[in-house]
């Protein structure tokens, strides 16, 4: 039984017969199934096979084809697509291709333009990149030709159903329950935490982790280029998320415009999902005028790397300035850095959680409190050990005082 010969006929027949706008998803589903049994007739097919036809005819004619099938993996973590005929996912931290395609490129496109659609968004050759989001708040990136030399190219980061917690970090672990506690304090203290790391470190889990330690009474502001957070049991939360310029270039919403906007809403702390330009400025501002325990994420290969490219992003953001107003920004706005890795064995550690302290000599001093250590078992291919405290002393303590925390970090 040729199964992709059967889903491209019956597909075709459908659309050719029925008026889809008129059916709803049960009477289309009843439709196909009756179909599917008639056109097996006789032919011996599995019960899987018989709902894998099914599934598939209704996923491309309602669905997003092909990539519903992925989607519902819960296994599998990111999804990369290359044009229609290259495929790959990620599952248990590894890389394979898969053995499916598009029928062609414009089945591609088509489920592309469904997708960005759902989140009210517009891909086209004018704009020909798009951030959006799957219904379920998995992150989309869609990049068009001419610009994708390759044909249409998608890339999804999965997002877990269940939201991330202390708990799973300790249970893979990236954090034991000690440094978790210390964390819960810096929180609940209102200390500006900034999270580093490279791609798929797992800096947005983290921050959702983390989120979870924020007293149930505040007032939280979320600022997202496409909305992923999963900030739950906080009532008073609102989640904005930046907007495209539509056809004609006019219409665009800024992280910039959303931090100068959340402002004049009185939040408690400010959330912004990822500093990547200037948005960095009016986070700073925002965390030295009043709005401490405000967090946020960014792209950096280490801790020391994550302070230049502050510096970058926010020279992005004023012009001018001089390094050493923007570097006393910096060190008075952020408390905390966390830094998260993916190690060689394709696992995520923190590795490290450092102190800012401030100016010396014109440049920014750090304090790292806990650091990432390999012990014996480690391998080429395993790594094992865990983050273990410093010598150093914890020496901005006020907002502990401040809160009435009399725990040493």
């Amino acid at each position: 039984m040729d199964e992709e010969q059967i889903v491209k006929e019956l597909r075709e027949f459908i659309t050719a017969n029925y008026s889809l706008s008129s059916m709803s998803d049960d009477e289309l589903e009843d439709t196909i199934e009756q179909l599917v049994m008639q056109r097996i007739s006789g032919v011996y097919c599995t019960i899987e096979e018989k709902v894998s036809i099914v599934q598939q005819i209704y996923s491309s004619i309602r669905g997003f084809g092909l990539l519903d099938t992925i989607i519902r993996d819960d296994t599998i973590t990111e999804v990369m697509i290359n044009g229609p005929e290259k495929i790959f996912i990620e599952k248990n931290g590894r890389l394979t291709r898969l053995n499916k395609r598009f029928e062609s490129e414009r089945k591609l496109e088509d489920v592309i333009q469904r997708i960005v659609g759902l989140a009210g968004r517009e891909v086209n050759q004018a704009n020909p990149i798009c951030d959006t989001r799957l219904p379920d708040g998995s992150r989309v990136n869609v990049v068009l030709p001419p610009i994708a030399l390759c044909g249409p190219t998608v890339t999804i980061r999965k997002f877990s159903k269940e939201p991330m917690t202390i708990e799973k970090l300790i249970e893979y672990g990236s954090l034991t329950q000690e440094i978790a506690d210390k964390l819960e304090l810096l929180v609940r203290a209102k200390y500006n935490i900034f999270i580093s790391g490279g791609t798929g470190s797992g800096k947005t889990t983290f921050l959702n982790a983390l989120s979870n330690y924020i007293p149930k009474d505040e007032r939280i502001i979320t600022i997202e280029d496409s909305a992923e957070l999963q900030i739950t049991g906080i009532d008073n939360l609102v989640s904005m998320e930046t907007r495209n310029a539509n056809a004609s270039g006019v219409g665009s919403i800024t992280i910039r415009d959303l931090i100068k906007s959340s402002l004049r809403m009185r939040p408690e702390r400010i959330i912004v999902g990822e500093c990547r330009g200037g948005e960095a400025l009016d986070m700073l501002q925002a965390m030295n005028t009043g709005h401490d325990g405000s967090l946020s994420t960014g792209h950096a290969n280490s801790t020391e790397d994550m302070l230049s490219r502050l510096e970058t992003m926010v020279l992005q953001g004023a012009e001018g300035l001089p390094l050493e107003a923007i570097r006393q920004q910096i060190s008075s706005a952020v408390d905390i850095i966390i830094h998260l890795s993916r190690l060689r064995d394709k696992s995520r550690k923190t590795m490290e959680i450092t102190e800012v302290l401030g100016m010396k000599d014109g440049k920014i001093m750090l304090n790292p409190l806990y650091v990432f250590e390999e012990d014996e078992k480690s391998t080429l291919d395993k790594v094992s050990g865990q983050l273990v405290r410093t010598q150093n002393k914890m020496q901005n303590t006020l907002k502990l005082q401040l809160a009435g925390i009399k725990v040493e970090i």
